[in-house]
């Protein structure tokens, strides 16, 4: 079934042309091309002649998309972006999660797309022509660095990854896991605490930064590849830096610069995950409603149970409350607005457990088949419930809206839903 997507009298022009384009690539390139594109339902058995079409069409509709001006929609017209707004990428988010895999043939790939991005603000133009513009040109790839297995993950200032200048070079030494893409980076955004010493790092000493590694540099030692959802590897690595010796102009950015330079990637990237959250559970629901419609249990069909009645109200509401809250968030962002934090962190508890729960009753609709890969309801409900520890866990953020509304009343004033 393709994806409804019809101009919102309330967007501008610009806004609908972007997402009505998406669509248009979404339906006729992406959707029904699915199982050739990824492979799927064949237990990863492919022959020679399957992956090379599979990378030919791939390449054919990156083309289309290219040509459509949609490519790297993320990225300055500079770098060979579409140099969209953040409200116009955030709309166009919603559309292009439909569809498995688009994303990347829309050149958004993670991480390298958040990586690209921070390159683009706080790299500098030796360090763009070097790491930036291989990574959008296809010749490279990166990984980030950041989380510490010793250290809780929901917050970055216990990390205590030591960067030590020695001269003209950064010796860094350190410990982390689900290091994104680190199987196939040929570099890596490590985040370190600058100190004097490993020492004074561990005590908690020093300004954050953010430096790129090679990924062939000499102690740059990949462990493993993190085992997830019972799987026995991913590339999110395990990665030891042990007396690592890079160039002190790899620094990227500013010494103290390396958390905000962390919230630009995660704050944005908090939007965009629910809006691609939205996307999918706009996939899931079509494909409930569309079984309720043809399947037949006890002499009538589905759509006719309460039940499922039931099921078909209920992520309707899921669905409209979620997107709304996050479109309300991604405006407020994208006008700069100081309240924009506290709702960013309500998207990120709300958006997630709204996917889970449509997801799980498309599941329950379509029965055994709704486990199976023959249908995309299984990846999206593991999804689902790894948003809701990525880029911070809800609780942290559960926090944080607390102390901003307790902040305000203690102020004098109380909260204004309005705003």
């Amino acid at each position: 079934m393709p994806m409804n997507v019809k101009p919102i009298p309330t967007l501008d022009d610009r806004i609908n042309e972007i997402r009505s384009k998406t669509a248009d690539i979404v339906n006729e390139w992406i959707l029904p091309n699915e199982s050739k594109l990824w492979n799927l339902r064949r237990n990863g058995e492919v022959s020679d002649t399957g992956r090379r079409q599979a990378i030919e069409l791939r390449e054919e509709i990156k083309e289309v998309v290219w040509k459509a001006g949609l490519w790297a929609p993320h990225l300055p017209k500079e770098y060979g972006g579409a140099g969209l707004g953040f409200l116009e990428h955030a709309y166009m988010n919603e559309v292009l999660a439909y569809a498995i895999g688009a994303a990347s043939l829309f050149g958004v790939v993670a991480p390298n797309s958040g990586n690209q991005s921070i390159l683009v603000k706080y790299g500098t133009e030796e360090q763009k022509e070097k790491w930036l513009l291989p990574t959008i040109d296809g010749e490279m790839e990166s990984g980030f660095s950041m989380t510490e297995p010793h250290n809780p993950g929901s917050d970055p200032r216990s990390l205590d990854t030591s960067a030590v200048l020695e001269g003209d070079e950064w010796v860094i030494n350190g410990h982390k896991w689900f290091t994104s893409n680190g199987i196939d980076a040929d570099f890596f955004i490590v985040m370190a605490r600058v100190a004097e010493s490993d020492e004074a790092a561990k005590r908690r000493e020093g300004a954050m930064a953010q430096f790129i590694v090679p990924a062939a540099t000499r102690g740059v030692n990949i462990v493993r590849g993190v085992g997830v959802w019972g799987r026995p590897t991913s590339d999110h690595c395990e990665i030891r830096y042990v007396d690592v010796r890079i160039p002190k102009d790899n620094i990227l950015g500013r010494i103290g610069e390396g958390h905000q330079a962390a919230q630009d990637r995660l704050g944005a990237g908090r939007v965009f995950h629910c809006m691609n959250s939205i996307g999918q559970m706009w996939r899931a629901f079509d494909l409930m409603v569309e079984r309720s419609l043809t399947r037949e249990v006890h002499g009538g069909l589905l759509k006719d149970k309460q039940f499922i009645q039931g099921f078909i109200a209920e992520s309707y509401i899921d669905i409209q409350a979620a997107r709304l809250m996050t479109i309300h968030c991604a405006e407020k962002v994208d006008q700069g607005l100081d309240g924009a934090r506290t709702d960013i962190s309500a998207i990120k508890i709300a958006v997630p457990a709204a996917y889970s729960r449509v997801v799980d009753r498309a599941i329950q609709v379509w029965g055994a088949a709704g486990v199976s890969n023959d249908l995309p309801l299984a990846g999206m409900y593991l999804g689902a419930r790894t948003l809701r520890l990525a880029d911070g866990p809800d609780e942290v953020h559960k926090i944080l809206i607390a102390k901003n509304v307790v902040g305000r009343y203690e102020s004098g004033e109380s909260w204004d839903f309005g705003n």
